[in-house]
């Protein structure tokens, strides 16, 4: 973190003396009442309409005093009058607010607010070298009511409802040249955060920034990551609207996080070709439900990465240039299985084991500084590797996540359901806890048997064997279960999608698509039926294991290891369906939110599908997925 720097309210170099006159007066005021504060955020009046010089050079700027009375000619008598009190501010030029986060200007004659990222989140407005054009700062979005977007006009009006060295409230009146004018209150506080409460019919924005990937987040199943050359014909784009869009700028230093409560909002991404002929999101239309909404730039060198993957990776350790900023939960997409699938960073080298594909290198990590990868035949390196964060992890403290904006914009309890921090958690399979077998599969439990027959000491040990035999049937019940609930998801989402399809033609090839995949469901469990046995089944072999511990005999281990391959045999067949179930069922939530993307009518239908899924994907089995994914 960089050192406090003394902070005082002053102009740019070329102030007059008068300015510092003022100034006390301010601060003498302010005194009266109690301690004189130094405002973490400054109201800004440009003098005159601003240009393009003036925004680089701050030209004629004046800090709004926080206490009006300073403007009289007599603060301290004007204090005292009643007469005096509800002075509102006329601005001469331009508004501007600026914190140490940001610099929001409200463009009059563009009619539109454009909202600039400091480096390092360094504020001086005293800084007579400060600017907010580039070089110093960082555009991030200009944001303009859609009223006004055909027929730009301007902004008409802007009014400070609140100035109070640590919150900023505006009222702002966009005149459109055809259409009414439209208003809006914007709020700016000590962080990067900026809500815009739209007012009267105006609920529609359009968002202007340069975004190469936008990411609607999935705490309980896949992210869905929109690259603008997936989409080459496409002018826009419906993604679900899920609470949470992060936009990722180009130039992998800057992000905008964008929030907003439950609602009937409805977000569509334009897209375009920029002046290099790439495809990239060139503004979110923002339809707000007449709620608040809420802006932020994050911004990092390496704050996102995007990693070409080459044919040469294969079975490779392959170090990327890239180097996290800082620590969090960083994480990637791969294909797994034909399937895109979130792979968390981990802090060491290492393997995994899945139901469907086996055993394999674990595909990302970090070396101290080092960013690692070893793609494989399982994993392989086709596309590219995006690279982001959503969520904190040893994160330093001066560093705010998308998601600590979401939990701070839209409150805990609104949050808490989104992220589903409960519904993140493995289901356990330890019948016993900690003092049952720990390795709690068919394998583990057969395993642990097997070395007591190998030493002969299945009678003695008759007790340990029964529990063993509690535990391994307590996971044998749990993928049952888990397979079960799996197989009413599908029953219901069939019903669902056939009864969608009856009412309405026109999303027939929407949802035939979503119908096959979710039809695969109840197919892998015909197939893998016989193999997954019964409850009944593992009954028996639990009776004959047991029976085994009755004498001890020289057949005993001979006999004890063809129980195991049964026991293992059906273990195997329901570890592969229930981690199938869940590989096909995330395919699903993609898909939805994928399809729907180019289908805006089957936007409702996408959004049920999704919900549907994020249900059953709650809490999933050790064997479908790994944990915190």
């Amino acid at each position: 973190m960089k050192a406090n720097r003394e902070i005082r309210i002053t102009g740019p170099s070329n102030r007059t003396a008068a300015h510092g006159t003022l100034l006390a007066l301010i601060l003498a005021f302010t005194a009266i009442h109690q301690i004189a504060a130094v405002p973490n955020i400054v109201v800004w009046d440009t003098g005159s309409k601003l240009t393009e010089a003036d925004v680089a050079t701050r030209t004629g700027w004046k800090a709004v005093p926080i206490e009006l009375f300073a403007l009289e000619a007599e603060p301290l008598k004007a204090a005292s009058d009643p007469g005096y009190y509800g002075r509102e501010y006329s601005f001469t030029g331009d508004t501007i607010v600026e914190n140490q986060n940001l610099t929001a200007v409200f463009w009059s004659s563009k009619g539109r607010v454009i909202i600039y990222s400091k480096p390092g989140g360094a504020y001086s407005p005293a800084a007579s070298s400060a600017s907010v054009g580039p070089g110093s700062t960082k555009k991030i979005l200009e944001l303009v009511p859609l009223a006004s977007t055909d027929q730009p006009g301007g902004i008409s009006r802007c009014d400070i409802l609140r100035n109070a060295g640590d919150e900023v409230v505006l009222k702002v009146s966009f005149s459109g040249k055809t259409k009414a004018d439209v208003s809006a209150t914007f709020t700016f506080g000590k962080n990067e955060i900026v809500e815009v409460n739209p007012a009267g019919k105006g609920k529609e924005f359009r968002i202007l920034s340069h975004l190469e990937r936008a990411v609607v987040p999935g705490f309980v199943g896949d992210d869905l990551v929109f690259n603008p050359a997936d989409y080459p014909s496409a002018d826009t784009l419906t993604p679900p609207s899920e609470n949470l869009l992060l936009g990722l700028i180009s130039g992998e230093a800057h992000e905008l996080v964008m929030t907003w409560p439950t609602g009937r909002q409805r977000l569509i991404l334009r897209l375009a070709n920029d002046s290099t002929g790439q495809r990239t999101i060139e503004s979110v239309d923002f339809d707000s439900d007449g709620q608040s909404f809420y802006l932020a730039a994050l911004s990092a060198p390496g704050i996102w990465h995007r990693e070409e993957l080459k044919p040469a990776f294969l079975e490779k350790d392959i170090a990327s240039g890239w180097k996290r900023p800082f620590p969090a939960k960083w994480k990637t997409h791969l294909l797994e299985a034909g399937v895109r699938t979130t792979f968390a960073f981990r802090e060491a080298k290492g393997t995994v084991w899945r139901g469907v594909p086996g055993s394999y290198n674990y595909p990302v990590w970090f070396d101290g500084e080092t960013t690692w990868y070893h793609l494989s035949k399982k994993v392989p390196p086709k596309g590219e590797s995006l690279i982001y964060f959503l969520e904190g992890q040893n994160t330093p403290v001066a560093v705010t996540t998308p998601v600590d904006i979401m939990k701070s914009t839209l409150g805990r309890a609104m949050s808490e359901p989104i992220l589903d921090v409960a519904g993140q958690k493995l289901r356990t399979h330890h019948r016993r806890g900690g003092d049952g077998v720990h390795r709690a599969c068919t394998c583990g439990c057969t395993e642990a048997i097997q070395a007591f027959f190998e030493k002969g000491q299945e009678a003695a040990k008759k007790d340990s064997i029964k529990d063993a035999l509690g535990d391994m049937n307590f996971f044998v019940e749990c993928h049952v279960d888990r397979i079960e609930e799996y197989r009413r998801f599908a029953n219901d989402l069939i019903q669902y999608l056939n009864q969608k399809g009856s009412a309405s033609s026109e999303l027939k090839p929407f949802l035939e698509k979503l119908g096959q995949l979710v039809e695969q469901i109840p197919q892998e469990y015909t197939v893998q039926k016989e193999n997954m046995k019964s409850r009944d089944y593992a009954a028996d072999l639990t009776r004959r294991t047991m029976e085994l511990t009755g004498n001890r005999t020289t057949n005993n281990l001979a006999a004890y290891m063809d129980l195991l391959k049964a026991w293992r045999a059906m273990g195997g067949a329901q570890d592969y369906v229930v981690a199938q179930c869940h590989v096909i069922t995330r395919k699903l939530f993609q898909e939805a939110g994928y399809g729907c993307a180019t289908e805006p009518k089957a936007l409702a239908v996408a959004q049920e599908v999704r919900a549907r899924c994020r249900q059953v994907l709650r809490n999933p089995d050790g064997y479908e997925i790994w944990a915190n994914y």
